[in-house]
């Protein structure tokens, strides 16, 4: 039971460094990244539909992101979705193309992101610590009911601390991975 435990752990906390992983692909470095607005939800028909099953998107250029609507009806829909994220993007619409140019970023505005992408780790640390402890609380149960030897439940902690350790030291280096890439001028 105790493996279980350990093994469902591990896939918990590796699909909490996943999903910062990819928020972390929607945050803005100063290059054109089909990431910043794929997953930006446009209105269409009354749903809620991704961008990027409405729309090729592209980047032709480094410093430009082009989303080609299948529908040209859909146009005035996707300027409006990008008008009220949060990515910080004015709309250029061609008749049958939407233009995204992405300026080059400020020093003031890469330390915002910085601490955005600080935040976003501390909150994947959390997360791995919460199921660290969740797998914790469980081991000691089954130590308690008697399912779980008292050495094999100090070696089913230390292995899961080992677990968390290197999952906190994942996220580490994909923040640091990220934080040098905003950084890069």
């Amino acid at each position: 039971m105790s493996t279980d435990v350990l093994a469902s752990t591990e896939h918990k906390m590796a699909r909490a460094v996943e999903v910062m992983e990819r928020d972390f692909q929607g945050i803005r470095t100063g290059r054109a990244s089909t990431a910043l607005v794929e997953r930006l939800h446009v209105e269409y028909y009354g749903t809620p539909t991704p961008l990027n099953q409405l729309a090729g998107i592209s980047v032709p250029e480094p410093h430009q992101i082009v989303i080609q609507p299948w529908d040209r009806s859909v146009l005035g829909a996707i300027e409006k979705a990008i008008l009220k994220s949060d990515i910080g993007l004015m709309p250029n619409v061609d008749g049958t193309v939407v233009r995204l140019n992405i300026p080059p970023l400020t020093e003031e505005r890469r330390r915002e992101i910085v601490r955005q992408v600080h935040r976003r780790m501390e909150e994947a640390r959390v997360e791995i610590r919460n199921l660290r402890r969740e797998a914790a609380e469980v081991l000691k149960r089954e130590e308690r009911d008697g399912t779980l030897g008292a050495d094999e439940a100090r070696r089913e902690l230390e292995a899961l601390q080992r677990l968390t350790d290197r999952f906190i030291a994942e996220v580490d280096r994909l923040g640091a991975h990220k934080e040098q890439e905003v950084l890069e001028v």
